[in-house]
């Protein structure tokens, strides 16, 4: 970490990545007061200097920036509006920096409603996943007031290695749903390629690795193709997470409206893996529906 920055740091949301980042923000020098629902769920950040609270207002009162990394819109919404929220307790710093990937109109409402009380909000939603957040590399896309955001940078700088201020208000949220569009058409064309090779008796570690070296290389590929090979279905980001983006994708497009066809498909594909229990594993485990389709497993996973 490069940030010497002091301050005091709120952070609401202390799951999988929640944890690391105010982990993060603790030892780049910044004084953390963190809070989640589930007891216990950041206890292990003590050693690092974390100071565990057991409210919200307890964490941001005296907080020179709040920040956030919630599951989805309502748990957002009710740390701004719910009792012991950010309307009525608002920050010190009077900046409110929601991480969390979430509907675009509803932030654009929490961040007027947080205005009229003198709170700046911005939006802003990552990508690196787990990894990234671990080791402090993740991409960071802004939306919100220009001062704003030159004031949590510091902060962010901290968490992530790229930080972009990409527009006003719900504009870092639009440009995460783009972003989860791409991965999850993505993941599915993976899909579709490993199976197809599947089925003529392609040797699919080979094929990937041919794959990697030309213009069908992506992340993804690299990530996770391995790991649908070899079935490996642990979570990094889960099947549960990516069908909420999805369905956030999907209802920001309704309002437009703009057509989405191959992201309508793939949502599909997403529901099949949840109704059969897969929700908590990882993106990669949506293969396992094409195992299904196909009625074949490779030879790793039989």
């Amino acid at each position: 970490m490069t940030t010497t920055t002091s301050g005091i740091v709120g952070f609401l949301g202390l799951g999988v990545m929640g944890r690391e980042m105010a982990r993060n923000l603790a030892q780049a020098g910044f004084r953390v007061r963190a809070f989640d629902i589930v007891s216990g769920a950041g206890e292990a950040l003590r050693q690092f200097g974390v100071e565990i609270v057991s409210d919200i207002p307890a964490a941001v009162s005296d907080a020179d920036i709040v920040i956030s990394m919630l599951p989805d819109t309502p748990q957002v919404e009710e740390i701004v509006y719910g009792p012991g929220g950010l309307l009525s307790h608002p920050p010190r710093g009077r900046l409110f920096v929601d991480m969390s990937t979430i509907a675009p109109e509803a932030t654009r409402k929490m961040s007027r409603d947080l205005s009229a009380a003198g709170v700046t909000m911005l939006d802003a939603p990552v990508s690196g996943g787990p990894v990234g957040a671990k080791k402090g590399s993740l991409t960071i896309m802004v939306g919100g007031e220009a001062q704003g955001f030159e004031q949590a940078t510091p902060y962010l700088s901290a968490m992530g290695s790229t930080l972009n201020h990409v527009g006003a208000s719900g504009a870092g949220q639009t440009v995460k749903l783009c972003n989860q569009l791409i991965c999850g058409i993505n993941i599915q064309a993976i899909c579709e390629a490993l199976a197809l090779a599947r089925a003529w008796d392609i040797d699919l570690p080979q094929m990937r690795e041919v794959l990697l070296g030309g213009s069908a290389a992506s992340w993804m590929l690299d990530k996770l193709g391995s790991a649908m090979i070899e079935g490996d279905v642990s979570a990094g980001f889960r099947i549960d997470l990516m069908m909420k983006d999805l369905r956030l994708v999907l209802e920001a497009a309704q309002k437009h409206p703009v057509p989405l066809p191959a992201t309508a498909l793939v949502a599909t594909q997403y529901q099949n893996a949840q109704a059969y229990g897969e929700g908590s594993n990882g993106n990669q485990a949506l293969f396992k529906v094409y195992d299904r389709i196909t009625g074949q497993q490779t030879a790793l996973t039989k």
